[in-house]
């Protein structure tokens, strides 16, 4: 079969309605991924602040998996996307099929690292007795079931990299369904169901995310319905394939690796000028997390189309979909920060009306918003570079910018400036607008046309 009878191939036709397709299915399946942690944090929210601290907790131990299935994921699309793009289909689903193994390996071994230290973990965050406890409870489920979650973004990544992008939507909605169902009969009890609270909670989700995964590898086994048909012969390892994911791979999870730790050390940073500040920060980030979503799922859309474009020998029309992808996330982040700018005082007041903490996030957000322009092409480029399978590019871009740029400017400004969070303010500012102008840099020399993946 070739591409061009691949119903999913973007190597033809209108590039925006290509990026649309692709980026909205997408922007509903990263809503209710959100929406699935708040579901959690309601119920369990019933059950008292020491439940609440012990699942904030988990979430923040749970958060450094994502470094590992992103990085599996990056691999997965650029060297599907390529296959279907070159009319190979056979080796796009020996590529999905080797992602899959090498998903399933990460979580087993992930998942018994994660169940024999949970505690430990807690303990090391500094949590109480109690907390601790409770957080144990919650990741040893969640760490046993840790394979569902790689298998279910994997195998995403796998149909977004053929083009398909309305089938892991549908993922998600249903694994919403079933974690809004599940969770008051497992907390509480309800309708005969054993009464299990935080640890319910996590066996809530990981039942979701389970059904939501067989019905992925469902549509994978099945048929070219999600755009690659993984018979069950392509899970035998091919050392060479599951050479080239990692190759692509690793980089990536290394460039999340970095901002989740980077993210921990800007944390303490803040922490140093007290609640006050740290109350500020935390809210201020939750609405520039809703600007920079659109940037993902363009972003998302752009590694796709590239990764398409340059296995059908079409590099300009897949260095113009990056350029397309980025400037409507521009239009939209602009859009974004006139909002933020014009409305910063009542948003902060919504999650917290103390005067002070008002006061410092309508600084933080009216002195950092207006450099999120710069993150609209950091983002979208840097993912149209991975989808090329140019994952050191985007790595080396956000070591120098976090790492040589916002965290000694940080601790240099933060004690020159007053008052001290007006200088980190500044440099995270900074920061921006290295990263998205080094990124752009990188993108423009073109390299990334002749990356053999």
């Amino acid at each position: 079969m070739t591409a061009r009878r691949n119903r999913n191939n973007l190597i033809e036709g209108s590039l925006t309605s290509g990026i649309v397709r692709l980026a909205g299915p997408m922007f509903v399946s990263a809503m209710l991924q959100n929406l699935q942690s708040v579901i959690d944090l309601f119920w369990v929210g019933k059950l008292g602040s020491d439940s609440v601290a012990a699942l904030a907790m988990s979430g923040t131990v749970l958060m450094m998996l994502f470094p590992v299935i992103m990085g599996v994921a990056t691999g997965t699309v650029a060297l599907v996307a390529r296959a279907i793009g070159a009319g190979d289909n056979e080796l796009a689903a020996d590529s999905a099929g080797q992602s899959l193994v090498l998903g399933m390996g990460f979580g087993a071994l992930v998942g018994i690292a994660g169940f024999l230290t949970s505690g430990l973990l807690c303990r090391w965050l500094g949590a109480e007795p109690i907390v601790e406890a409770l957080g144990e409870q919650y990741l040893q489920v969640s760490f046993v079931g840790s394979f569902t979650v790689f298998l279910l973004f994997i195998g995403n990544s796998a149909m977004q990299g053929a083009g398909n992008t309305v089938i892991p939507m549908i993922t998600m909605v249903l694994a919403n369904v079933l974690n809004l169902g599940l969770d008051p009969l497992l907390i509480f009890g309800i309708a005969g169901f054993p009464r299990l609270e935080v640890r319910g909670a996590a066996l809530a989700t990981v039942i979701s995310q389970a059904v939501a995964a067989a019905l992925v590898l469902g549509v994978l086994l099945s048929g070219d319905r999600g755009g690659v048909h993984v018979r069950r012969t392509r899970w035998r390892v091919r050392a060479d394939l599951m050479q080239r994911l990692l190759r692509i791979g690793v980089p990536s999870a290394g460039q999340m690796l970095s901002r989740s730790v980077m993210a921990l050390v800007l944390m303490r940073i803040v922490a140093e000028a007290g609640t006050i500040a740290v109350a500020a920060y935390g809210i201020g980030l939750r609405f520039h997390m809703l600007i920079l979503m659109p940037a993902f799922t363009l972003g998302n859309a752009v590694a796709t189309m590239v990764g398409q474009n340059l296995g059908a020998k079409r590099p300009d029309r897949a260095e113009r979909a990056a350029w397309l992808g980025t400037g409507i996330d521009v239009g939209i982040t602009v859009l974004g920060i006139v909002i933020l700018l014009l409305a910063a005082r009542p948003l902060i007041a919504v999650f917290d009306d103390n005067p002070q903490v008002v006061a410092e996030g309508v600084r933080y957000l009216r002195t950092v918003s207006p450099f999120y322009v710069f993150a609209a092409f950091a983002i979208v480029l840097g993912r149209g570079l991975m989808g090329a399978g140019d994952t050191v590019g985007p790595l080396i871009c956000t070591l120098i910018g976090l790492w040589g740029v916002q965290v000694p400017l940080a601790l240099w400004l933060s004690r020159v400036v007053e008052p001290s969070t007006q200088g980190v303010w500044w440099a995270i500012g900074a920061a921006i607008v290295v990263h998205g102008s080094l990124v752009t840099a990188w993108f423009m020399t073109g390299r990334w046309k002749r990356k053999q993946v």
